[in-house]
Formats: C-alpha cells, sequence, structure tokens
C-alpha cells in the first residue's frame, strides 16, 4: 500500500495592515500663536485709536514738501555713498589680498581705524576739519567743505572699510581652482579678477551689500547732528516750530519702513538672480 500525502491548511495568521500614522497634536504652540495674534492685535488697535498719535497730522505732513525734499535728499546720499563706498572698499580688498606686505599693512590699518571709531566721531572731526587743519597745500579749509560733502566724506569713508571685508569674504569664497584655471588659460590679474572671480563672489557679497546699503540708509539719519536736511532734519524743522514731535517722529519712521521694505524686495530679487544654477535657487 502507497501512502498519501494529504496537505493540511495553513495555520498562519493573516497579515496585520500597517499601523496608521496620525500626526502629533501641537495644542501648545497653536494656543501660543493664538496668544500672541491676539496681543498683536491688541497692540495694533491702541496704536491706531490712540489720539496721542496725532494721525490726522502724520498724514498732513507725510507728503509734504519739505519733508519729501529730505527724502530725497537721503535717498541721494544713500545711494552716492554705497556706490563711492564699494569702489573704494574693492579697493581696498584687492590691497589686502595682494601679495605685497605694504599694501596689505595699509588696507587693514584702514579697516582697523575706521572700524574702530564710531561714525559720529568721524563726522564731527571732518566738520572741525578747518580747527584740526586750517590749511593744506595752500588751501583755507575753514569754509572749503559744507554739511553735505562732509556727510559725503565722512560716510564713505566708513562704509568702506565694511564693505572691503565684505568684497574679501566674497573674494575668497571663490574656489581657487577657478583662479588656477584662468591663470592657465593666459588670463592677466585684472581680466582675472573682473570676468572670474568677481562674477562668482556675487553670490557671496550681495546678501550682506543688501544689509548694508539698509543699513547705510537708516544710517544717513546721523548727518542730522551737522544740520543736513535729510529726512530726519527736515521733520525736526518742522516739530521744533510746530512742537508736534511724535506725529513728525512717525512721518519718518513711516517713510524709512516703506524704503528699507521696498530695498528688502530688491535684495531679494538681486539675490535669486545670483543664486541661480545654486542649491539656494527659489
Amino acid at each position: 500500500m502507497s501512502a498519501t500525502l494529504v496537505r493540511t491548511p495553513s495555520t498562519a495568521p493573516p497579515a496585520e495592515p500597517p499601523p496608521r500614522i496620525v500626526p502629533t497634536r501641537r495644542t501648545g504652540q497653536w494656543a501660543a500663536a493664538a496668544v500672541v495674534l491676539v496681543l498683536l492685535a491688541l497692540a495694533l488697535v491702541s496704536v491706531v485709536r490712540n489720539k496721542a498719535f496725532q494721525w490726522d497730522v502724520v498724514a498732513e505732513y507725510f507728503t509734504s514738501a519739505s519733508v519729501l525734499r529730505g527724502l530725497g535728499l537721503t535717498l541721494w546720499l544713500t545711494a552716492l555713498v554705497m556706490v563711492l563706498g564699494f569702489v573704494l572698499g574693492t579697493l581696498l580688498a584687492v590691497l589686502r589680498l595682494s601679495a605685497n606686505p605694504v599694501l596689505r599693512a595699509v588696507s587693514w590699518g584702514y579697516v582697523w581705524f575706521f572700524r574702530s571709531t564710531p561714525i559720529l566721531v568721524q563726522l564731527l572731526f571732518w566738520f572741525n576739519i578747518g580747527v584740526l587743519y586750517p590749511q593744506i597745500l595752500g588751501v583755507n579749509t575753514v569754509n572749503l567743505l559744507g554739511p553735505v560733502a562732509v556727510a559725503v566724506i565722512g560716510l564713505t569713508l566708513h562704509e568702506a572699510a565694511y564693505a572691503a571685508e565684505v568684497v574679501r569674504g566674497g573674494i575668497l569664497s571663490v574656489d581657487r581652482g577657478q583662479i588656477e584655471a584662468a591663470e592657465s588659460l593666459g588670463l592677466g590679474r585684472w581680466r582675472r579678477l573682473t570676468r572670474i572671480v568677481l562674477p562668482q563672489a556675487m553670490r557671496a557679497i550681495v546678501p550682506p551689500a543688501g544689509n548694508m546699503l539698509i543699513g547705510t540708509l537708516k544710517g544717513t539719519s546721523i548727518v542730522s547732528v551737522i544740520a543736513v536736511q535729510d529726512l530726519l532734519y527736515s521733520t525736526q524743522l518742522i516739530y521744533h516750530r510746530t512742537y508736534e514731535v511724535v506725529p513728525l517722529l512717525l512721518v519718518a519712521t513711516l517713510w524709512y519702513v516703506a524704503v528699507t521694505s521696498v530695498l528688502g524686495i530688491g535684495q531679494y530679487y538681486v539675490e535669486r538672480h545670483y543664486a541661480r544654477g545654486t542649491a539656494g535657487a527659489r
């Protein structure tokens, strides 16, 4: 008799369904967000409804002729100082990276000195240059520099020290292999700098340069101490006459906020332009 094999049904348990993923309840975070929103709304309502801010006076002087002239001078001064500061700063950065130890020392000393002294002190020294040096090379310096010229010189020399470090950091961020490849192609030092190094360094230069631009715009308000009729000084002239200090300060504040917001948007698009082809491009 031959044996017959009989298959018995499998007794393995059925496969269990995968566990369902339940998102974590962030009750505390939502509660904190709600509290913050409520506090912000209360603060906004208090500012809008507080009669001490005198919003009607703010609206009256916001687009007045004297305020707009002061705003125009502020924008002009900011643009001129940034252009001159970065031109001088680029030169200082190149000198700092030079193989000549004397040029490196001079550039380092310039950056060290102007970053170590407050901008207000520098402006006051330039404003009183006629007292320190009544004559330079036979030229009478007592009435040579007006307040606007003093502001341009003082702010430019100050900004150049910071621009030099920004440009130097950008140049150092360029891969050394790029420079060696340019050298192997026989490109001169100036062409290597302008065609190879600086275009690639702009990715590292633009973000801090944009912050410097916004900082310079706000920093120009310090020239009001030497009677330059910028935006802040223009509003001060008005409230010295009308004694409406708070609303006139709000006029200056709102213009600074508006202009810096526009500059911030422009900075975003410039950064995105130079970040094309990189992981940080958006």
